[in-house]
């Protein structure tokens, strides 16, 4: 990405709060979940307690470079078994899926991920939810056609909008809280759409779940999963400052609000794509000692000027602006030691760039 197709990108932007997606939609929430079709075995989700997680974010492109990710994380499943992936948002590039038996769900996600034969957890993201440019977010509708295939795939697992997993499901280690913040987001604000408005049925169900679902949650660890970061030192910038823009709501103001709510000192993780970069930040004061780990390198890159351009300058363990790659993350009662994998576009090699152990 180019900074004349950044400043173009901001400039439509920042002229999108006057438009809206102009149609009422009906959302999928836990009470609604898509059950599993006929004929279809889901993967199973591990019952140990040392879980192997593969972090990856912004991969449906179905181009060589999600191929050579793929390829890497196929062969570390290889070499060290992993149990599971998280998949953090802009799953099918560039507009989303035009409804569950679309062909983009196998070019863009079956056949890149052939034999990492798992479940992985999905998160929507913009990209998934596009109404006339890409990523836009601005038909929220669109998002819907990714929970319906939750009922057609093995590997796909997204039973409704927002949800959580515990690993293992007895006594958990981890639980994951996927997140859908995409009303809170949009560039096309739905602003005639009052099921997703800010204070709308949509959301404020989300935040009640949520809210009782961590009281509730007995995990030793519990991880925010998400496509939008609170945090963030890569060109999209943090919630509340997204884009470098001031202007409401589509600068993500609500999304940072809603993090500071709900997720901020009550998950000691939040786990997101939208940046394509491999970023592991420092977790400060003001976040609560959550830290903001961000995952978006698995088929696109930013580079080294616009992320220069646009650093918020968080201390970070690990960033990466320049390189393809996924992480690696695992977790006991004892602890979570974190991998970041970059991989080589020719070949599908990787290498583990950085281990550290962050609790």
């Amino acid at each position: 990405m180019s900074r004349s197709d950044t400043i173009g990108r901001r400039a439509f932007l920042a002229g999108a709060a006057t438009l809206a997606a102009g149609t009422t939609l009906v959302g999928r929430t836990p009470a609604h979940a898509v059950p599993v079709a006929e004929g279809v075995t889901k993967f199973p989700f591990p019952d140990e307690r040392r879980v192997r997680v593969l972090v990856t974010g912004d991969a449906g492109t179905g181009t060589r470079a999600q191929w050579a990710v793929a390829d890497a994380m196929r062969a570390l499943h290889g070499r060290e078994p992993v149990s599971l992936a998280l998949g953090l948002g802009d799953n099918i590039y560039e507009h989303g899926p035009d409804g569950a038996a679309d062909v983009q769900f196998a070019d863009k996600f079956e056949n890149p991920n052939a034999g990492l034969d798992f479940p992985w957890l999905m998160v929507l993201g913009n990209h998934d939810n596009s109404s006339v440019l890409g990523g836009d977010g601005g038909w929220l509708l669109r998002g819907n056609a990714e929970v319906e295939y939750h009922a057609n795939s093995r590997r796909w697992w997204m039973p409704s909008r927002y949800y959580s997993v515990r690993i293992p499901e007895r006594n958990p280690v981890v639980e994951f809280f996927v997140l859908d913040v995409n009303p809170l987001a949009a560039y096309v604000p739905p602003v005639f759409s009052p099921y997703w408005a800010v204070d709308g049925q949509f959301m404020n169900e989300q935040r009640d779940w949520l809210d009782r679902a961590l009281a509730d949650s007995p995990a030793t660890w519990k991880i925010a999963c998400t496509h939008h970061p609170y945090l963030n030192n890569g060109p999209h910038g943090d919630a509340g400052r997204y884009e470098g823009l001031s202007l409401e709501p589509i600068n993500g103001v609500h999304v940072k609000r809603f993090f500071e709510d709900h997720v901020i000192g009550r998950c000691q993780f939040i786990l997101s794509g939208h940046d394509h970069s491999l970023q592991v930040l420092e977790p400060t004061a003001a976040s609560k000692g959550t830290r903001q780990v961000v995952s978006g390198a698995a088929a696109k890159t930013v580079g080294a000027e616009l992320r220069l351009a646009a650093s918020a300058g968080h201390g970070a363990l690990y960033e990466n602006y320049q390189e393809l790659g996924f992480m690696v993350l695992e977790l006991t009662e004892g602890g979570v030691d974190l991998g970041v994998h970059t991989a080589d576009l020719a070949t599908g090699a990787s290498v583990e760039v950085f281990r550290r152990r962050l609790a």
